[in-house]
This record gives C-alpha cells, sequence and structure tokens, in this order.
C-alpha cells in the first residue's frame, strides 16, 4: 500500500509485530495490528510484552525511531539506546508513572482524586499513554491504539514527528531563551515567513500577524477586539448551523436586522468554515461567497475562524480556500504549533493595530519552531492534497455504515475531518451543548447513549475517536495527516465491528429507522 507523501518506505520488524511498507515511522497498522513505534529492544521468547516493558523501565531506555541518538526511560532513571542516528542516554519519566513502577494501576486513581471532573477525556478513554508515534499510541499495560482525536486536530503530522522533533532539539541544543514574549528571535522570523508563504497572496501581501495566548477564546478574542476597534462598532455575529442549512437569512448584516430600524451593522462576520464541535458541519461553499460578498459590500469584516480546520486538513491548507474567498482577518491555532501551543490572528495592515496584547505567553520559542516545521512539511509534502484523497475514502467507508446501519444517520465532513451521527428512535434532546465533551452522563438508549457506546467499542478494539455535536451523538474523527491507507483501511475496519456491535446490542436494533432496510 501506498504511505503518505513525505514519509518513508522501509520495512522494520520489532517487538513481534510485522512493518509495512510506506509507514510514517516503520510500524504497522494492517487490519489485524496496530500501527506503533520501532523499539530498540524486543522481549524474548516466551516474555510478555507487559514483564519485558517493566524490565525495561527499571534500568533501560526506549528509543524513537527516528531519535538523534536519544533514548527515553519508561520507568525510572535509566539508560538506552536509541535506534537513530546514534547511541545516548535516556531519563525516564521518574518513579511511580511507568508500566514497571505500578503506574498504569495508580495514575489514573491519583488524577480522579487529585482533579476535578473537568478532565472528560481521562473519563470517557481510560487509557494512560507512555508512547506515541504517529497514528499510535501506546498504553502503559502495553495496548497500542489508533489515535483518531489527533488532540482534536492539533496533531497535523501525528504524535512525535521527526521534523517536530528535530526543529525542537535544534532550539534547545542552541541555548537561545525559550520564551521572550513578542521580541524578534530567528525562529519568530522563520515561523512568520513560513506562514505568509501559505496565505494567498491577496491577504500575505498586506497582512499583519500578531501572536496572542494559546488560551483556546484569545484569538477570537483578539480578532473580535481587532474588528471592533477598526469599525467603531460591537456587534459581531456568527454562522450557525440553522443559517448555513437555511442558506442563511443574509439580511443579517444589515443595519435593522432583528432588531428594528436603527440597530447598527455588525463589526465582523465570524465563520469556521467546519463547525466541528457543532458535529462537523461544513459551510456551503457558495454561501461563503455570497457572505463574503455582502460582507464587503457592507463594509463588514470577514473574520474566518481556522483553529480546527487549517494546516491541511479539511483537503486545503486553509479550508477558506475551498470557496475561494479570501478573508479579512484569519484565526490560527492548534496544527500551526506543531503539537505545541501556539495561536496567531492575520489581518489585514488596513484594519489597523490595536495596542493592547494579548496573553504572557505569545512568545514560545519551541512551539514556533515546532510550527514552522509543520507548515513547511505540510506544504512540501503536499499533505493537504493527501488528506483530500484519504479523506474522500474515508467518508465513502463511513457512508457506507449509513447504509447498512440503521442507527447511522448522516455523515458529513470535508477532508482528514468527519463526524458519523447516530441515531435513535427518542429523538428528544439528550444533553445541552456542553454535554457534547468526552464523559458526559447520558440517558440510555438515546443517541449520545449510542455514540458514547461506539466509542467504548472502538476502545476495546484499539482505536481512539471523540464524540461532538449538541446533543453529544456525533462520533468525530479527525486522524493526522500522515496516516496511510492501510491504516486508514484499520480505522474503517474497528469503526464499523464497533457499530455492528453496538446495533446488534442496542434495544430494538432490529427495527428500521426512516425506511433504510427491513428486519435482519
Amino acid at each position: 500500500m501506498p504511505g503518505a507523501p513525505g514519509t518513508s518506505g522501509r520495512v522494520r520488524t520489532a517487538g513481534g509485530r510485522r512493518a509495512v511498507a510506506g509507514s510514517p515511522y516503520g510500524g504497522c497498522a494492517g487490519a489485524g495490528g496496530n500501527a506503533g513505534p520501532v523499539v530498540a529492544s524486543e522481549p524474548a521468547a516466551g516474555t510478555s510484552t507487559r514483564a519485558h516493558t517493566a524490565r525495561v523501565g527499571a534500568g533501560q531506555g526506549r528509543g524513537l525511531h527516528g531519535g538523534a541518538g536519544q533514548g527515553s526511560g519508561m520507568a525510572g532513571p535509566g539508560s538506552g539506546t536509541g535506534p537513530g542516528s546514534g547511541s545516548g542516554t535516556g531519563t525516564g519519566p521518574g518513579p511511580g508513572t511507568g508500566p514497571g513502577a505500578g503506574g498504569r494501576r495508580s495514575a489514573p486513581r491519583r488524577q480522579a482524586a487529585r482533579e476535578p471532573a473537568a478532565r472528560t477525556y481521562a473519563r470517557a478513554l481510560p487509557v494512560v499513554p507512555v508512547r506515541a508515534r504517529g497514528l499510535t499510541i501506546e498504553g502503559a499495560d502495553g495496548r497500542r491504539y489508533l489515535d483518531c482525536v489527533s488532540g482534536a486536530g492539533t496533531l497535523a503530522l501525528g504524535h512525535n514527528h521527526p521534523v517536530v522533533l528535530d526543529a525542537i532539539r535544534a532550539v534547545l541544543d542552541s541555548g537561545a531563551p525559550l520564551h521572550v514574549m513578542d521580541l524578534t528571535t530567528p525562529v519568530e522570523d522563520a515561523f512568520v515567513t513560513e506562514l505568509l508563504r501559505t496565505l494567498p497572496p491577496g491577504l500575505a501581501d498586506r497582512a499583519r500577524v500578531r501572536f496572542c495566548g494559546p488560551a483556546g477564546t484569545a484569538p477570537v478574542d483578539a480578532a473580535v477586539a481587532l474588528a471592533r476597534a477598526a469599525t467603531g462598532r460591537t456587534r459581531v455575529v456568527t454562522v450557525t448551523d440553522a443559517d448555513a442549512d437555511a442558506d442563511a437569512d443574509e439580511t443579517f448584516l444589515d443595519d435593522d436586522h432583528g432588531g428594528g430600524p436603527g440597530r447598527e451593522r455588525p463589526a465582523g462576520l465570524l465563520l469556521e468554515p467546519v463547525r466541528s464541535e457543532a458535529g462537523v458541519r461544513p459551510v456551503p461553499d457558495g454561501l461563503v461567497r455570497r457572505l463574503r460578498a455582502r460582507a464587503a459590500d457592507r463594509a463588514v469584516p470577514l473574520i474566518v475562524d481556522e483553529t480546527g480546520t487549517g494546516v491541511g486538513r479539511t483537503g486545503a491548507y486553509w479550508a477558506f480556500e475551498h470557496s475561494g474567498v479570501t478573508p479579512d482577518v484569519l484565526v490560527l491555532a492548534k496544527a500551526i504549533g506543531g503539537s505545541l501551543p501556539l495561536a496567531v490572528v492575520v489581518h489585514r495592515e488596513d484594519l489597523g493595530e490595536p495596542d493592547r496584547t494579548v496573553g504572557a505567553f505569545r512568545g514560545n520559542q519551541l512551539a514556533l519552531a515546532a510550527g514552522a516545521a509543520t507548515l513547511a512539511h505540510v506544504r512540501e509534502h503536499r499533505l493537504a492534497e493527501h488528506a483530500a484523497t484519504l479523506g474522500g475514502r474515508m467518508l465513502t467507508g463511513l457512508r457506507a455504515l449509513a447504509a447498512e446501519f440503521t442507527c447511522v444517520g448522516d455523515v458529513r465532513g470535508r477532508g482528514l475531518m468527519a463526524g458519523v451521527e447516530l441515531v435513535a428512535p427518542d429523538t428528544a434532546p439528550d444533553v445541552t451543548a456542553h454535554g457534547a465533551r468526552p464523559g458526559t452522563a447520558v440517558r440510555p438508549g438515546t443517541a449520545a447513549h449510542l455514540a458514547a457506546a461506539v466509542r467504548r467499542e472502538c476502545l476495546r478494539r484499539g482505536l481512539i475517536v471523540d464524540v461532538a455535536g449538541p446533543r453529544a451523538n456525533v462520533v468525530r474523527l479527525l486522524p493526522p495527516l500522515i496516516v496511510t491507507e492501510e491504516q486508514m483501511s484499520a480505522v474503517l475496519d474497528r469503526l464499523a465491528d464497533a457499530v455492528r456491535a453496538v446495533d446488534r446490542d442496542r434495544p430494538g436494533g432490529s427495527v428500521p429507522l426512516r425506511g433504510k432496510r427491513g428486519p435482519r
């Protein structure tokens, strides 16, 4: 099977697992096995993986493929030899955190005792990660999982991609300061140069790049503040699901819309090309083009939020490129940091430059280096095109589920960003919009209960997926851009098996919904 562009075609074996040509890290993710990192040492015949890793953690590091002589201990301080370009010593994460020191059983209990219920992913996905590479996470119990959450889309290149690790090591080895607020550094200059290279000329030629704190709302707040300062107005409107589904009442940009004569025009129009948290809902390209034209006619800045859709995720480098528009303000976060926290607002220079700073952590050099490496790798290896190709295959496979199983309703998405909506006879709202986060309690028999069950069955089969949507009934898949064809086959096979198990066991599972098919 061909691999993702820019990945190695070498075939290696480790730990008794078969490695597949074309896998980015020499790992395997066929229908019968998980992809995973190549390890420095293998268990002796007759030795279980758990027993072997416990011994490794006690005194030997375990290197990651591509590491420049870096080993990493598993349970405590130790030395190890990595299979990269040289050998060296590695330091473990400390006693009690690896499988050789009881971390597998005690870490979740300690977390539950120390942290509040807001640790939503940990409650829904009881995995203690100790290693990760590409699409694969290895838990403290030795199990490997295909990760289709990707840090909610943060990991464009998957876990610990070599180009990201090399960029981070280069900064660490250089002795450069790690945090300098917004002072100019060679690392910051390289990031801005690469970012502007990826933008369309209509924006890049007259752009200002503003760094924000990496908190989730900081870049959106900065973009809204910019639009308000530039226009002297305060109201900001957003494109909701209802607007998209109804093809939008575009008069909401008029002065008197919804509030009677005299109501001001908006200061800005805020649009997400794909509403991921709303259940992976793409906004139609035609609607985006009409809103762009109407906003321009009324001197309303168009703010496009690419926090979850940028850097190739949807099959174009930036999701707004599908519709051919150019935004006035662009909100960027998640993938642009190369797995580290980073947020940026790019805007037209004629919108002004507010003096107010946004966040103390806007100059992290490691995030800038990782981000520049990620942006360049996605561009140079045409990973957006790869995402479009494999994303099309993923959506085709998911739509086959909708044709087969009555509990699967709508399937939607774009590129490597997909949502599978679960349906049930009880169509009453299951939870509030805030209940879409992992770990939310839902009523048995509802669509949200089915989605939670599918996620649980996926985890049992070595697949990590998310649940989103205002009713928490959409299974969301966000595989990294480096996913291979064979890995995608494994993802689809495991998801189909999980849906089959849930559909078989649910009450009324043999009763067709919406006339899809007869009793089995």
